[in-house]
Parts: structure tokens; sequence; C-alpha cells
């Protein structure tokens, strides 16, 4: 049995793609939750899905677990069983790791089977 706690975050997410040299919209930095990515191809932003912005493309409808952290940077595999454990049940994920924690997004419609599928392998929900 596993010691990482997770639990579920308030609200529905969406998943924008900007151009690389796109704006970062300044309305982002104001949301509870964000990440954004830059890489030389894109700029990728997680948000609340109230926020509407002209991005080039958007994937809406997702819900996003959390570890429960601080996470040491000694631990290991911690994503990697949580990935491994919704791919056995067949749900697809959008992972995003921060200094102190990992949080998973998977699609609204999956919630309930993710949460089921985590707990049945010995995960505590928050």
């Amino acid at each position: 049995m596993t010691t990482v706690k997770l639990k579920l975050r308030n609200g529905d997410f969406s998943i924008h793609r900007l151009g690389a040299s796109g704006e970062i919209p300044a309305e982002v930095f104001g949301c509870d939750f964000f990440h954004v990515t830059r890489t030389d191809d894109a700029i990728s932003i997680v948000c609340p899905s109230f926020l509407a912005l002209n991005s080039q493309r958007c994937n809406t409808g997702w819900t996003c677990i959390e570890v429960i952290g601080p996470l040491d940077f000694s631990l290991t595999g911690i994503l990697a069983k949580l990935s491994g454990i919704l791919a056995e049940a067949e749900i697809s994920i959008f992972a995003i790791s921060t200094y102190d924690t990992d949080f998973i997004l998977v699609k609204a419609g999956k919630t309930d089977p993710a949460v089921a599928a985590l707990k049945a392998a010995g995960y505590i929900f928050i």
C-alpha cells in the first residue's frame, strides 16, 4: 500500500496551444491554478475552462488529480506508477510536474474510472 495521497482539484480545465511566438494572455496569471510551458514549437497552457483564450487549438473537459506534496526529489516512480495504473484502465492522461508535486489531468468522462482504479491500487483521496 502506498502512502502517496491524492485529491481532485475543483473545476474543469482546458489545454490550449499557442504558437511559439505567441503572447501568454495576462488573464492566465490571475487563475488559482494554471501551467504554462514554452518550447521551440509552441506554448501550452493549462487553465480553468471558464477562461476563454484565443488559442490555435484547445482541448476542453479535463479534471485534475493532484499528488499531495511536497515530494522529495529522491523519490522515484510516483508518476510512472500512477500513469501505469491509468494506462491499464485505458485512461489517457496529461501530466504536469512542478517543483513540489505532480498533477494528472484526465478527461472528465474518465474521472470516476480513474479514481476507482487508483483507489483499487491503494491510493487514498483526501
